[in-house]
């Protein structure tokens, strides 16, 4: 297990993206606990790159629940097919929000974000937990972030 994360300030996005995963996939490979390993992903997406807001819901029933993350205190539960996040869900698709104030239904747990990124995670062909990262700057998010927070989110996948 790693100590700390090795973060190269100077480095682009992609750079620091490409440098994160195979830390975090070591950080997750040997422990089986899936709450352990979703709050080590939030912290070391956090420490990395320093968003306004990231974490994990969990699909329990008809709700997405609250699970670790790192940032402000959070909306504890969102409905099927609410906010962004249920949106994700229900679409079964990444959410990509470059203003969430012009996103339809928005749920504002902070006033202070801006946009926003949310990704789905599969279990058995089913929506299992989504990824949720917000940004206090408008248009924060792009397609590079996609592409590397879904290999991340590949990663979770793969956990037991």
């Amino acid at each position: 297990m790693a100590e700390e994360l090795l973060i190269v300030e100077s480095a682009t996005k992609e750079e620091q993206y490409k440098s994160l995963i195979p830390q975090i996939d070591s950080l997750i490979k040997d422990e089986p606990d899936l709450i352990a390993n979703l709050s080590n992903i939030t912290a070391a997406l956090k420490q990395t790159f320093n968003f306004f807001w990231v974490g994990f819901y969990i699909v329990k029933g008809d709700e997405l629940v609250l699970g670790p993350f790192q940032g402000p205190i959070a909306c504890t539960r969102i409905g099927f097919g609410k906010g962004v996040c249920g949106t994700c869900w229900k679409e079964e698709k990444v959410m990509l929000v470059p203003n969430v104030e012009e996103f339809s239904g928005h749920i504002a747990c902070n006033s202070a974000s801006k946009s926003e990124i949310v990704l789905p995670a599969f279990k058995n062909s089913e929506v299992a937990l989504v990824l949720d990262v917000d940004s206090d700057k408008l248009n924060d998010f792009d397609l590079i972030d996609q592409s590397y927070l879904m290999k991340i989110i590949k990663l979770v996948e793969n956990l037991s």
